[in-house]
């Protein structure tokens, strides 16, 4: 047989194998709820490779793999606009916690980010890790997105440059204002970190030594994101007693600086301040009129979680932990700082006087293993058990667990928490890690934010309680925070658009976490799709490491 006609036999062979499939996959008879706001519509959504190939009737098409979506919602994948899932996809890619919510985007930076690093930074990286251990080969915030695409994760992952890091990296844990040096650094950093693709820059501004940063510093470094179309994004300077102060200075640095910005979980914390809300929607809804790009995102609970630096005032902090340890071992300074514990603060943000008492403070996360059965008790409960005030037992738990002592405050109040997911200009965040039910992760507990946001707005919020439609709801988790971060084909379910696409039960989804047993996982997302490839199959995970780093439109690669 002649070579050129074997080839034939050969091409042809391999066309009729192929040859009965139009589609890789086709999701037939959901009901699709495309991002935009719009009613829900029935259709069939076929997937080519990593792309949405058509969305229509396909009846006549055929795919090597068909899911039957009847009864089922089809929605683009859920965007976590908070994630702290930086060091729990090194130890599970999996993402399962959030996985199993339908988050297929995974968004770092709240002050801190995993680059740019020094030496110096590298070694107190390595040196704070708790039970989740990893070397750290990359230096630059690109580099370790790529680490983490490299190594394999289930979900998308992108990155504000922490404005926290930017300070530790040139003025270190010191209360000054950087050199005219030390800015400039920090800007090259800032330009770096853009045209790798960050998305902005993040900052936390209730916490040391980011608290010591003043607003023409932050001002300054945003004129550079602003230079790459990036965003500001901020845990405010406070939530509570100086709100809407703390708001102004957002705005301020939107305005001066040029650039968009979004405030960071937005909450009224302390029962004094929870009728503020309708003044903090005035005033971004003013700034918005006035041709700012203002917008803000939440988690859907009462309570948030931090540490115990957040009850202590900032100046005691300055230097580091080591430094801070060791002062709140001083008698004479111990004594300052429990006078202003227990005093009403004017310059900083006290969440534990923000909660009201220390019943409403759950210890959630001990690297101490001798402390780790006081785990899910509250600090006036160990305080109790110890003999000791609230505020003393604070800083002796601090100084004898080497860390800042993870822990769950409770802040706000459920109407205002309702009135939020309302908000036009809302989107969501977890603000937690993307945990499994295993492992390391079950040696502390955790904000059951960790395991059940997203779920509990479409279950609670949306089905059982009606706060807001469906439609709105996956406006919100998808189209809207892809449109306020100017993601490229992502966030809507169009032909031509990466294939990031959720397949849940309506009558069925729930959170399950509780403040007392956290990890638990939600139920109801039947089928996740990232990037054209299957992750959740009927509820379980597939094993499958589609994820990618999602670049901002700085990236220099898109020029």
């Amino acid at each position: 047989m002649p070579i050129r006609f074997s080839f034939l036999i050969l091409f042809l062979g391999l066309m009729s194998c192929s040859g009965p499939f139009d589609h890789d996959v086709i999701i037939r008879n959901g009901q699709i709820i495309d991002g935009s706001g719009k009613p829900a519509f029935l259709a069939d959504i076929a997937i080519n490779a990593d792309t949405i190939s058509v969305i229509g009737d396909l009846k006549e098409k055929k795919a090597r793999t068909e899911i039957d979506a009847k009864g089922l919602i089809v929605a683009p994948g859920f965007i976590n606009m908070l994630s702290w899932a930086v060091e729990s996809l090194i130890e599970d890619g999996r993402s399962m916690s959030d996985i199993k919510q339908g988050v297929t985007l995974e968004v770092f930076g709240e002050g801190s980010s995993w680059g740019p690093l020094t030496p110096a930074s590298k070694k107190e990286m390595k040196d704070d890790q708790g039970k989740i251990k990893y070397d750290i080969p990359w230096n630059t915030l690109g580099e370790y997105l790529e680490f983490l695409e490299n190594k394999g994760v289930s979900t998308n992952i992108a990155s504000f440059v922490g404005a926290t890091t930017l300070r530790v990296n040139t003025v270190g844990y010191e209360d000054r204002e950087p050199s005219k040096e030390e800015l400039d650094s920090m800007k090259m950093m800032v330009k770096q970190a853009m045209e790798e693709g960050a998305m902005g820059i993040g900052s936390s501004l209730i916490y040391a030594p980011a608290f010591y940063s003043s607003t023409a510093e932050l001002i300054a470094l945003c004129k550079v994101a602003a230079e790459y179309d990036g965003m500001y994004i901020s845990h405010l300077r406070s939530e509570g007693n100086r709100l809407l102060e703390s708001l102004d200075e957002l705005i301020q640095i939107a305005d001066e600086s040029g650039i968009r910005a979004e405030v960071y979980h937005l909450k009224q914390s302390g029962a004094e301040n929870w009728d503020k809300f309708q003044l903090v929607v005035e005033k971004i809804d003013s700034a918005r009129k006035a041709g700012l790009y203002i917008t803000t995102d939440m988690y859907n609970y009462t309570a948030g979680a931090t540490g115990l630096d957040a009850a202590m005032p900032p100046w005691v902090q300055e230097g580091g932990y080591d430094a801070w340890s060791a002062r709140l071992q001083d008698p004479e300074i111990r004594a300052k700082v429990l006078e202003e514990m227990r005093t009403p603060a004017e310059d900083w943000e006290s969440l534990m006087q923000a909660a009201g008492s220390a019943d409403k403070m759950i210890l959630v996360g001990f690297k101490n293993d001798s402390l780790k059965h006081f785990t899910g008790k509250t600090l006036a409960e160990v305080a109790e058990i110890r003999g000791k005030s609230p505020e003393e037992t604070a800083m002796d738990l601090v100084i004898e667990d080497g860390s800042r002592v993870g822990t769950v405050y409770f802040l706000m109040s459920e109407e205002n928490v309702k009135n939020q997911i309302k908000l036009p200009w809302m989107s969501f965040g977890s603000d937690a890690q993307s945990m499994a039910t295993e492992g390391v992760f079950l040696t502390s507990s955790t904000h059951p934010r960790a395991y059940g946001n997203f779920a509990r707005l479409l279950g609670k919020y949306v089905r059982d309680e009606k706060v807001i439609n469906l439609e709105e709801a996956i406006h919100k988790l998808t189209e809207l925070p892809a449109s306020n971060l100017k993601l490229k084909k992502r966030g809507s379910l169009k032909t031509g658009n990466f294939a990031d696409v959720v397949i849940f039960d309506p009558l069925t989804i729930k959170d399950k976490a509780t403040f007392d047993n956290p990890h638990q996982y939600a139920e109801g997302m039947v089928h996740v799709f990232v990037n054209g490839s299957q992750v959740l199959k009927d509820g379980e995970h597939t094993g499958a490491f589609p994820g990618r780093v999602i670049r901002g439109p700085g990236w220099k690669g898109w020029k």
